[in-house]
C-alpha cells in the first residue's frame, strides 16, 4: 500500500492526477491570454450590445473564471503541501497517522469527507473501497472515480 504510487493518491481517495493534471489550468491561461492579445474584453462589449450577443455582457465573469482555474493548478498533491491547507480529512489521517481513509473504520460515516460530495459525490467513497480491495497501485492501474 505503500508503492511510488502513495504520493498521487489524497487522503481522501481521490487521485491528484484525475482533477489538477495541468491540462485544463494551462488552456484556460493560454486562452486568457489569447484573449487579451486580440483585445477581446472590446469585442464583447460591443457584441453584448446587439440582439443576439446578450450573453457577452458576461464576458468579464468568463474572463474571471478562467483567471481562476489557472490557480487551481495542484502541483504538489496534497500529500506534498499542495490542496487546500484547511483540509480536514489530511489533518484527521495525519493526527491517526494513517495514509488514507481506506485505512479508517468507517469513513462512509465521516463528517469530514462531506464537502467533496457537492463536486465529487460519492466517486471518494467508491475509491476508498477500490483501495480496501485492490491496494494503492491496483487502484492506479484500474478505473478510479472522479
Amino acid at each position: 500500500m505503500k508503492g511510488e504510487n502513495i504520493t498521487t493518491v489524497a487522503y481522501c481517495g481521490l487521485c491528484c492526477l484525475d482533477c489538477h493534471n495541468g491540462k485544463i489550468c494551462d488552456l484556460a491561461g493560454d486562452l486568457r491570454k489569447e484573449l487579451q492579445a486580440a483585445k477581446y474584453e472590446k469585442i464583447a462589449d460591443g457584441i453584448a450590445n446587439l440582439p443576439f450577443g446578450k450573453s457577452f455582457a458576461n464576458y468579464k465573469v468568463c474572463f474571471e473564471i478562467l483567471g481562476e482555474i489557472e490557480k487551481f493548478r495542484c502541483e504538489k498533491g496534497c500529500r506534498n503541501g499542495g490542496g487546500p491547507p484547511f483540509c480536514k480529512i489530511r489533518a484527521c489521517c495525519q493526527e491517526k497517522k494513517i495514509f488514507g481513509c481506506w485505512e479508517c473504520s468507517k469513513p462512509e460515516e465521516c463528517k469530514n469527507l462531506d464537502f467533496l460530495k457537492p463536486v465529487h459525490g460519492d466517486a471518494h467513497l467508491k475509491n476508498i473501497s477500490e483501495i480496501r480491495k485492490k491496494g494503492i497501485d491496483g487502484f492506479m492501474s484500474g478505473k478510479r472515480n472522479w
